[in-house]
């Protein structure tokens, strides 16, 4: 009988559920900045509640999970339950050291520990990884990173993060596997990613990243699509660490696959309205050229817009292609699906706090009313953009119910458009120049341009003030002034031999007569005093000039080249005189030619100057205000080292009364990578500096016994050479060495010839 009682009792006990008993009283101790009320609530615990082995574990976790506390501990004592926590030091500081490949700032964004909050270990092992991802990123694999914490008083603490960046894993080796119709050299040439070498300081295309390998893969497949490979395949993209684990070699494999070319084309046209012929011609291949994914993109973007100029909006163009695995050609139908024509009903200007709505609309090649064209307010977002007033711009048509009609809003994005800018240059006119200015191009938000800018040189000093209404009166005409005042310390300077003070006030309007063409008026006053070394002493001109010119522009810009085709050309036309010391017109033009070839990396650009100064009624122009030719006008002679010379004054040129001169560049990638933006060039220059007015033949004038006749000719001087255009993070620069063809013996020549600017 006494075994099975002593079982019986023991069989009880263990069917017992755990002690658990009805909060009466809540005791909250060790806390210090926390209120006891705040920690009950954190807790989710009140009187009345039953509390056992369970619930305090859940306690003590929600309260744990808060990140308020270091320690915590939660029991019953009969029906009082106590918690007593330690809490987390609060955060003085977060500081990082040891970073130079990354700044501060940078790696300050990744780090979620702030000052203020309480110390968390489990936030702080999250910023150490999201660190490690920012320089993994960057090719730091081998970067160590130590979070510091520093105990201070009142239970505070500094937390620092102590890194060790290393060195960056460099791609020693970039192989394809597979490829059978282009060179590893060349498949290298089409991704980003670059294998090490010493003078790639300047980028970081030649560390590993993970993201950018992939991505390369994906400009590896376009590359193939664009060359006819339309079953290309990148079967593999392997990164791995080489035996010293020192640099990673990366290995692409394809699956080429068959060439195509483009077979039979055609258009599906829905639309009676829409000529054929005009959406056949904005296909932009033909039968048997090789097939190019990129050509299939751009003619569906043709046809949209082409459709679009007859009113027809959200067009989809489908490009349906039939593969002929035999004949390998890939037949392609563009079907376009029918729409009805769409008219604009309203267009509303939102977002635009300071800039006014009449200076956008004026912008705005639509109005309301016109034929919905999505090429046309493409355009018009483009011209919105180009003005700098907006960080952003948005069109969003919105149809209307039940109609054909569309409204559209211009979301606008504004940003500052005040410049403070601040450079330096160097040039062979003008020598070390050094320049600051304040530009607003938006002043009070009604479009006007305000310039003020001065610049010191060693044979130049300028102060400058502009200001330009781009709307005249509410048209499409622009008008301004300036006002400058100008230094010329050229007696010094090679063959100019002159110096210059001039103050020049001037007004000037301007408006556009075609897509390409614009006109502009100037009716200026120039005050001058000038020192002419030939006739010695200061003498005052006053000029007073009304002239007009006219501009032709129209290029086409590859922007990642940076290269251009097209033409740029100026008329100009200007009278001197009404009174003033001077009289004479000028004539000056110029036209550049531009042809971008060979995927747009090479250009060939000509171009041609020419001016003629005219004497009016017989009268003397002073020779400052002649032409002159040479240094980057001429290259391989000084500037103002050719034409007709004074005898005595050996290096003193007499400038000419016309003058033609041009110039033949080729330019070319050399053999450093395309992100550095280094080409080279080699020119042909040709220059004809007419003679210089009749009392300048003989010097001194008028005659005497020491008279002798002056160095007179109007020959052509011609050069040939090679240069170096680097477009540096601070400017371009430009080095170039000439050797003149043909030249006479009182020439000057300038073999070396470097000029650069910058502006920050």
């Amino acid at each position: 009988m006494k075994k099975v009682s002593i079982f019986t009792i023991l069989s009880v006990f263990v069917s017992l559920p755990a002690y658990s008993a009805t909060v009466s009283r809540i005791n909250v101790t060790g806390n210090q900045r926390m209120d006891a009320e705040s920690i009950r609530i954190l807790a989710d615990v009140k009187v009345g509640d039953n509390v056992g082995e369970t619930r305090s574990n859940e306690i003590a976790k929600k309260l744990e999970q808060s990140g308020y506390f270091s320690r915590i501990s939660v029991n019953m004592s009969g029906d009082t339950l106590k918690i007593n926590v330690t809490e987390s030091p609060t955060i003085n500081m977060v500081t990082v050291e040891g970073n130079n490949e990354i700044s501060t700032d940078d790696l300050k964004k990744e780090i979620k520990t702030k000052e203020r909050t309480s110390y968390d270990e489990t936030v702080i092992g999250a910023d150490v990884q999201r660190l490690l991802t920012l320089y993994q990123r960057k090719g730091f694999f081998g970067t160590k990173i130590e979070p510091q914490r520093i105990n201070l008083q009142d239970n505070r603490v500094n937390v620092v993060y102590e890194i060790t960046e290393g060195h960056p894993t460099w791609i020693s080796d970039i192989k394809f596997e597979g490829n059978k119709k282009f060179s590893d050299r060349t498949l290298r040439g089409e991704i980003l990613s670059r294998e090490h070498a010493w003078w790639r300081f300047m980028t970081q295309f030649d560390t590993f990243d993970e993201d950018r390998i992939q991505y390369d893969g994906q400009m590896l497949r376009q590359f193939y699509l664009q060359n006819g490979y339309a079953d290309i395949n990148i079967t593999n993209i392997n990164g791995k660490f080489t035996p010293d684990r020192e640099y990673y070699s990366v290995v692409f494999t394809v699956d080429e696959g068959n060439k195509y070319d483009f077979g039979n084309l055609s258009v599906e046209n829905p639309f009676d309205d829409v000529p054929t012929d005009v959406l056949n011609d904005a296909i932009l291949m033909k039968a048997g050229d090789t097939y190019n994914v990129d050509l299939v993109e751009k003619t569906m973007s043709a046809l949209r817009s082409a459709v679009a100029e007859y009113g027809y909006a959200f067009i989809n163009v489908e490009p349906v292609p039939t593969k002929n695995d035999d004949a390998k050609t890939i037949d392609m139908k563009f079907k376009i699906q029918k729409t009805n024509r769409i008219y604009l009903n309203t267009i509303n200007i939102l977002g635009n706090v300071r800039t006014f709505d009449a200076v956008i609309e004026h912008l705005l090649p639509m109005r309301a009313g016109d034929p919905f064209s999505l090429q046309t307010i493409e355009e018009g977002r483009q011209k919105l953009m180009r003005t700098r007033y907006f960080k952003e711009v948005q069109m969003v048509p919105t149809r209307v119910a039940d109609s054909n009609m569309m409204n559209l809003d211009i979301k606008v994005e504004e940003q500052p458009t005040g410049e403070l800018s601040g450079g330096f240059g160097w040039s062979n006119i003008n020598g070390l120049m050094i320049d600051a200015g304040i530009t607003e191009n938006n002043f009070m938000g009604r479009g006007q341009v305000v310039q003020i800018r001065g610049s010191i040189a060693e044979y130049q000093k300028q102060a400058l003030f502009s200001f330009t209404e781009p709307y005249l009166f509410g048209r499409q005409l622009s008008g301004g002034f300036d006002v400058s005042y100008t230094m010329y310390d050229y007696s010094s300077l090679g063959s100019y031999g002159y110096d210059r003070d001039s103050l020049s006030v001037s007004g000037r309007m301007g408006w556009k007569l075609t897509d390409h063409w614009t006109q502009n008026v100037r009716l200026s006053a120039t005050f001058d005093q000038n020192y002419d070394l030939s006739r010695g002493g200061w003498q005052k001109a006053n000029l007073y000039t009304l002239s007009t010119g006219f501009r032709y522009h129209n290029l086409n810009t590859n922007f990642e080249q940076n290269t251009h085709t097209g033409v740029v050309a100026n008329l100009g036309l200007a009278y001197t005189g009404f009174g003033g010391t001077e009289s004479y017109m000028r004539y000056s033009g110029d036209i550049i030619g531009m042809v971008n070839f060979w995927s747009d990396k090479w250009q060939l650009r000509s171009s041609l100057n020419f001016g003629y100064l005219q004497p009016l009624g017989g009268d003397y122009i002073s020779r400052v205000y002649r032409y002159f030719l040479g240094g980057e006008s001429l290259r391989g002679f000084d500037v103002a080292g050719v034409g007709s010379r004074n005898w005595y004054l050996k290096t003193y040129a007499l400038g000419g009364l016309w003058k033609v001169n041009g110039s033949t560049q080729l330019n070319f990638p050399i053999f450093i990578p395309d992100e550095y933006q280094i080409k080279g060039f080699v020119f042909a220059d040709y220059g004809v500096l007419g003679k210089p007015p009749r009392d300048d033949y003989i010097y001194p004038y008028p005659k005497t016994s020491f008279s002798r006749e002056n160095d007179i000719d109007d020959s052509i001087r011609t050069s040939v050479g090679v240069g170096i255009y680097w477009n540096t993070p601070m400017g371009p620069m430009n080095f170039s060495w000439g050797w003149p063809l043909k030249m006479t013996e009182y020439d000057r020549e300038q073999r070396f010839l470097l000029s650069f600017e910058t502006q920050f």
